[in-house]
């Protein structure tokens, strides 16, 4: 059943894929810079080339996740959106205020653009992942607020499901955990302590329960599976990713300053993370084993598939890795940690917000799936997409090993910079790789506009 508000999630997912082409493109940047040291400056130094790449990355991701609720509470429900108007709305002013941020970071120092926007008010800039503006963070809250309103109304109106539920947890979760970045307290240990309860208590708490309630909401689509079978699982991923989640921020207390007693909390619950990623997997391959029709969209089961394997390797796998505290006390801000987050990122919400966007728009666009030659461009960027990923992953675990060793490990350790020289080589090979995600997304990106013979024909 197809409900005319669900429309809404269409400039959403126009957005989002837009964005993500922005951030990849910075990525690769951002690649050049580490050998080239000098590319593209002073027009785009690295710190400023790297927050463009990160807030795009987060700025992308949540225009997917609310074009996937948008697309998905109405079908849950049975019933429409509240408000179509105000979704349409809060999409421009969450778009423009993006842009305007975006443009303020590539145009003004940074030292500027916090003059100019009153961070003398409330100091909440200057900190990774969270450096918007303050009108940018409050811009964010009041779309938040509209989102979860607009979601909230329509789900008490309508039928009540297990997935809608969790979903609404998870969104919920997502706008209170960001209400963190505005306490910026002037004891370091203490503003790292709490900033921890945006940054890992979104990707490693509240997100999980976005990705887990997509993906449970597309393998009943596409597999026929019992509605009821499908929701005991996702309250097994839900319970552990909650439990193992919220404890296992302690990982990030170990070298803080925070009391010692962490190094065991976060060491024990971080290493019980890969478990949810797991059971999604499973869960994944389960219900595809078990399905009762062939779905016409092959590749949104693709997706669906890729996210649960990939979410392990990048979020459990890579995560585990180096989560321990004694591991940690060597590998903390090198290249291993930035190996786990592009793998865990992609992996775990990039994937599902293309699956649902795969899913989603041949509907959107009246056919329940896109033509058999555009779905063989698709799962060709699957590939490309996911084996490009997979390198870089490697290729930056293989510089993080050496940088461990000459920096950190070795009898005499060189200085960062020297290490880095080191294993340039390493950062040669990720940026080609990158440029192969690159094609892989423009693919994605064309398989779209592909039309195959049966559609030529009618």
């Amino acid at each position: 059943m197809q409900f005319k508000s669900q429309a809404v999630a269409k400039p959403y997912f126009i957005a989002a894929i837009g964005l993500f082409v922005g951030q990849i493109l910075f990525g690769l940047i951002l690649g050049l810079q580490y050998v080239i040291g000098d590319f593209l400056f002073p027009a785009i130094p690295f710190n400023v080339a790297r927050m463009v790449h990160t807030n795009l990355l987060i700025v992308w991701l949540l225009f997917g996740f609310m074009g996937g609720a948008y697309y998905m509470i109405p079908e849950e429900s049975e019933t429409e959106l509240f408000s179509p108007k105000l979704a349409l709305a809060m999409f421009w002013i969450f778009l423009v205020a993006g842009a305007l941020t975006i443009v303020g970071y590539l145009a003004v120092p940074y030292a500027t653009l916090a003059e100019l926007t009153g961070n003398n008010i409330i100091e909440t800039m200057g900190r990774e992942f969270l450096e918007q503006p303050l009108p940018t963070k409050l811009g964010i809250v009041v779309v938040a607020l509209a989102f979860l309103f607009n979601i909230t109304m329509t789900v008490l109106k309508g039928k009540k499901t297990a997935v809608s539920i969790v979903l609404l947890i998870g969104l919920w979760g997502l706008a209170v955990f960001f209400l963190f970045s505005f306490y910026n307290p002037v004891n370091v240990v203490l503003d790292k302590f709490f900033w921890w309860w945006t940054v890992h208590l979104w990707v490693e708490g509240v997100w999980e329960l976005i990705l887990g309630s997509f993906l449970a909401f597309v393998l009943i689509k596409t597999t026929g599976v019992d509605r009821e079978v499908i929701e005991k699982w996702l309250y097994v991923i839900v319970t552990l990713t909650l439990i193992t989640g919220i404890i296992g921020t302690g990982h990030h207390y170990y070298w803080i300053g925070t009391p010692e007693y962490w190094q065991w909390w976060g060491s024990i619950f971080s290493a019980l993370e890969p478990i949810p990623f797991f059971a999604m997997t499973v869960f994944a391959f389960n219900m595809v084993n078990r399905r009762r029709r062939e779905h016409p969209n092959k590749a949104a089961v693709l997706w669906a598939l890729g996210t649960g394997v990939m979410a392990f390797l990048g979020a459990g796998v890579w995560g585990f890795l180096h989560t321990l505290a004694p591991v940690n006390y060597y590998t903390h801000g090198t290249q291993i940690t930035a190996a786990h987050g592009h793998m865990a990122f992609y992996g775990a919400y990039a994937m599902v917000n293309l699956m649902m966007i795969s899913y989603a728009m041949p509907i959107l666009r009246g056919r329940a799936a896109n033509s058999n030659k555009s779905q063989v461009l698709e799962m060709w960027s699957f590939w490309l997409m996911t084996v490009a990923i997979v390198f870089i992953t490697l290729f930056l675990t293989a510089a993080g090993i050496l940088q461990v060793w000459l920096q950190r490990a070795a009898e005499s350790p060189l200085p960062f910079i020297a290490a880095q020289e080191k294993i340039a080589i390493f950062y040669w090979m990720r940026e080609w790789t990158g440029v192969a995600f690159l094609i892989g997304l423009v693919i994605y990106i064309i398989s779209f506009f592909v039309k195959g013979d049966e559609e030529k024909a009618a």
